[in-house]
């Protein structure tokens, strides 16, 4: 099982989850100093440099990998490599990519290829983009259409790795510092002012003060197979404000497992024919959740347990239910009944 960006923070914890779940992970990434450093912190890791810049190097580092794992962000710059050689190489993809724009280039520019390579492209297959999702479709249940989707992430505050700054930044300069929200059915880039409401979150957070429209991938991730024309996305003031703030340190370790203290509730709202229906998760560490997502996901991809082939968000590629109860170890799940 290949990671590409597996020294990176996120790709640290998908490489311990690798090996937790009895994979062979093939850590990958441009720097070879540090991924011989994190070789020797996993005695008999193979690692393989790589570079996004150079597609015979990427061809060697996924060379005889059931599937690929890309955690190097910004996602901009590596998505589109990294999921060419996992075309060439004719093994699924997998992402934690949470920038808006690179998860609409994935959907538009990879779908006919993938499909004809009969290769499973799944991105933003993480805490953002990824558990909204897959929080959504398991609260429609057996329906495909909603009038409107509402996800809220309590955080109980954010301190941004380097990466998730640099992503920032490309996304910023991307849409020329215009922000983006998903309404009449489609993604609008506007100029408006952000806003502040009160949410009233499941507890124990309680209500709090969130940014509206506060748009994360699952803008892109919900409608690229539910017919809903409004998908909008909320944060709580406090996480957006260190978010923001250049002095926010990185994430620091709290525990043996190296996450952080962070806690957060996402509550999925989803409103269809007059009827509201909810689903929240629970959990500890937005980063460190994501490695058990993805690896769930190329576990399912590996054994038979998905829907299809081509580029397909995780609510569209696997039965949303039975994978957040897979999730136990590390979430906390409630569904409508």
């Amino acid at each position: 099982m290949a990671v590409y960006g597996a020294t990176g923070h996120t790709g640290r914890f998908v490489v311990a989850e690798l090996l937790r779940r009895g994979f062979t992970p093939i850590a990958s990434g441009r720097d070879a100093a540090r991924l011989e450093s994190l070789a020797k912190e996993w005695d008999g890791l193979e690692v393989r440099p790589a570079s996004v810049d150079d597609p015979d190097s990427l061809d060697r580092a996924l060379a005889g990998a059931a599937a690929v794992i890309n955690a190097a962000g910004p996602f901009a710059v590596t998505a589109g490599p990294v999921v060419e050689a996992a075309l060439r190489a004719g093994i699924p993809y997998v992402d934690v990519a949470a920038e808006i724009e690179a998860n609409a280039a994935m959907f538009a520019g990879y779908a006919d290829a993938a499909r004809e390579a009969g290769v499973p492209v799944v991105p933003a297959m993480a805490f953002y983009g990824g558990l909204g999702d897959l929080l959504v479709t398991a609260a429609l249940g057996e329906s495909a259409a909603a009038d409107e989707v509402h996800v809220a992430y309590g955080l109980s505050g954010w301190h941004p790795t380097p990466g998730t700054r640099i992503a920032g930044q490309v996304s910023h300069q991307r849409r020329s510092g215009r922000r983006v929200r998903f309404t009449g059915g489609a993604l609008e880039y506007h100029d408006n002012e952000l806003s502040q409401q009160d949410w009233l979150f499941p507890e124990p957070l309680g209500r709090r003060p969130v940014i509206a429209e506060f748009s994360m991938a699952d803008i892109v991730t919900v409608p690229s197979h539910l017919d809903v024309p409004e998908v909008r996305t909320y944060m709580t003031v406090t996480a957006a404000r260190e978010l923001a703030d250049a002095d926010t340190p990185a994430p620091a370790p709290s525990d043996e497992h190296g996450r952080s203290d962070q806690t957060f509730v996402v509550d999925a709202v989803v409103g269809a024919g007059g009827v509201e229906r909810r689903a929240v998760a629970r959990g500890q560490d937005i980063y460190a959740i994501s490695a058990p997502l993805a690896v769930e996901a190329v576990s399912r991809l590996l054994d038979g347990r998905s829907r299809r082939t081509g580029v397909a968000s995780a609510g569209a590629m696997f039965d949303a239910a039975d994978f957040l109860s897979a999730l136990a170890p590390h979430l906390t799940v409630e569904l409508p009944a």
